[in-house]
C-alpha cells in the first residue's frame, strides 16, 4: 500500500516540506528517523484554511487597536500611521538590546510614554505581518522571536527526559504514528504476524502478513505566566535573566513531569500510567520503604534486551541511602554493590548494570511505585509543534498588583511507542518492556 509523507528534514533530493509517496515500510522507517511525517492533504488544507481565516481576523483587530492607540496620542492633522511604516527596527532583535530592555519598553508604553520608535515599529510590524496570535485584546505585545526562541532552547536543554525521547516534529495539530502490533514473540506473533517457513523444492509457500496499529499524537498547549514586579522592571539585566530562567525552568520541569506522570488527558501519557509499563513485585518479607539488590536484578531482567543499551535509571534522591548501603550477601557477610572500591573516599560510580543513574525530582518518593525506573526513552514519542514558542506580554492582566505578565506557550504531546508489554518467545511468562519500575513497598 502506498502512502504519502511530508519531509521535515533534508533527505537525498527531498527538502523540508516536499511531499513523497512510498510503501508503508519505507514511510515507517523515515518517520522513525524523524525525517518525515504522514501527509494528509485534506486535513492539512482544512487546517491551513482555518488558520488563515483566524489570522486574518486577528490581524484586522490588532490593526484597528494600534490605529486607535496611535491616533489618540497624535497631534492634530498628522498622519501617524504612515510615518510609523517608515520606521525600521534596529538590529537583529527589533532594536531591543535584551529581554529586560524589551520588558521596560513595554512597561513605559503601558504607562503612556509612547515616544519609543522601537515600540512603534514593532507594533506596526506585528500588525502588518499578521503576527497577532499572541496579542491579547488589552494591548499586549508579542515578544520578539530572538528572545522567545532563546527561552525555548533553554527549555529543551533543561528537560533531561524530553531531550532523550524520540523527537516527532509536527506541522499539524494531530498525526498518527504507525507501529507493528507485536505483543508476543511466539511463532505467528512476531512482527505482528510475519512468520518464516521452510519448504521443499517446488513446494507451495505459506503466506504471512504483519498487522499494524497507529498511535495518535495531538499537540495541546503548555504555558507559563511570568509576573514581573515594578521594582524588578527597573533593572533590565535582572529582568531578562529572571524571565528566561523562570519560564525555561518551569516549562522544562513540567515537560519532564508529564513524560513520567502524565495522564494522557490533554497532556502526554507518562510511562507511569502507560499500558506497556512493567511493574516488578517486591521481595517476600521485604520491608517498607526499602530497595534491595534483588529488586535491581529483577528490574534489569524485565527490561527488553535491545533497549538495555539506551536505558537509564531514574531515581528519586530519597532512595540514594538505600543504594549506597545495598550489598550482595557472601557467606556470613556481604559486599557493597553500588559503592566505589575505596568506599566513601571515592566518587560514586553513578551506574547500575553499567547504565547511568540519574536523580529525577519528578519520580515519586522512596517506597512508592515510581521511585525508581529503568527506561529507554528512544521508545517514547515526544511531539512538538514546529511553530516553536508563542510569547506575549501585557501590563493589563496584573494592573492592580503593579506587575507586567509574560506568557509563553508551546504545543506538545507524547506517549510510549509500545501499546503493551511483550511476552518472550520462551522461558518464563514474565513480560518485557523498555519501561520498568518497582511496585509499592508499603
Amino acid at each position: 500500500m502506498q502512502v504519502q509523507i511530508k519531509f521535515t528534514k533534508t533527505h537525498g533530493d527531498y527538502k523540508p516540506g516536499d511531499i513523497g509517496q512510498c510503501d508503508e515500510d519505507t514511510a515507517n522507517a523515515l518517520i522513525a528517523k524523524g525525517l518525515a511525517v504522514l501527509y494528509d492533504p485534506d486535513a492539512e488544507k482544512a487546517a491551513a484554511d482555518a488558520k488563515a481565516a483566524e489570522m486574518q481576523m486577528l490581524a484586522q483587530a490588532v490593526v484597528e487597536q494600534v490605529k486607535t492607540s496611535l491616533l489618540a496620542d497624535a497631534p492634530a492633522g498628522k498622519g501617524i500611521l504612515s510615518k510609523v511604516k517608515t520606521v525600521e527596527p534596529e538590529g537583529a532583535a527589533e532594536g531591543f538590546k535584551s529581554m529586560g530592555d524589551f520588558a521596560m519598553t513595554v512597561k513605559a508604553w503601558s504607562d503612556g510614554k509612547r515616544d519609543d520608535k522601537r515600540a512603534l515599529a514593532w507594533l506596526q510590524k506585528t500588525a502588518e505581518t499578521g503576527l497577532t496570535e499572541g496579542i491579547d485584546s488589552d494591548g499586549g505585545f508579542l515578544v520578539p522571536e530572538e528572545f522567545s526562541t532563546d527561552i525555548l532552547k533553554k527549555t529543551y536543554n533543561n528537560a533531561a527526559l524530553v531531550s532523550r525521547c524520540r523527537d516527532v516534529p509536527m506541522q499539524t495539530k494531530a498525526v498518527k504514528i504507525p507501529y507493528v502490533k507485536e505483543t508476543s514473540r511466539a511463532d505467528g506473533s512476531r512482527q505482528g504476524g510475519i512468520r518464516a517457513y521452510r519448504a521443499n523444492e517446488l513446494g507451495a509457500l505459506s503466506a504471512s502478513k504483519p498487522t499494524f496499529g497507529a498511535i495518535r499524537l495531538e499537540v495541546e498547549k503548555l504555558y507559563v505566566y511570568v509576573a514581573a514586579s515594578e521594582e524588578l522592571l527597573e533593572d533590565a539585566s535582572a529582568m531578562g535573566s529572571m524571565i528566561s530562567a523562570a519560564a525555561a525552568d518551569e516549562l522544562s520541569f513540567k515537560m519532564d513531569w508529564e513524560v513520567i506522570n502524565g495522564t494522557g488527558a490533554g497532556m502526554p501519557l507518562g510511562i507511569l500510567n502507560a499500558p506497556c509499563l512493567v511493574s516488578v513485585a517486591k521481595e517476600a518479607l521485604q520491608g517498607a520503604d526499602t530497595i534491595l539488590m534483588e529488586n535491581i536484578v529483577n528490574m534489569w531482567s524485565r527490561c527488553y534486551g535491545p533497549s538495555r543499551a539506551n536505558a537509564v535509571w531514574l531515581i528519586n534522591q530519597d532512595i540514594e541511602p538505600q543504594l549506597f548501603t545495598m550489598s550482595l550477601a557472601v557467606g556470613m557477610g556481604g559486599i557493597p554493590v553500588y559503592m566505589p572500591a575505596n568506599g566513601l573516599a571515592g566518587s560514586p560510580y553513578g551506574t547500575l548494570m553499567g547504565r547511568p543513574v540519574i536523580p529525577c525530582e519528578q519520580c515519586d518518593t522512596l517506597g512508592d511505585k515510581g521511585d525508581i525506573f529503568l527506561a529507554d526513552f528512544s521508545q517514547y514519542l515526544y511531539a512538538r509543534h514546529v511553530s516553536g514558542i508563542n510569547a506575549a506580554t501585557s501590563i493589563h492582566l496584573k494592573f492592580d498588583y503593579d506587575q507586567t505578565v509574560f506568557r509563553f506557550v508551546v504545543r506538545t504531546d507524547g506517549q510510549p511507542w509500545w501499546p503493551a508489554a511483550l511476552t518472550p518467545n520462551s522461558g518464563s511468562t514474565n513480560t518485557l518492556s523498555p519501561f520498568v519500575t518497582l511496585a509499592e513497598r508499603a
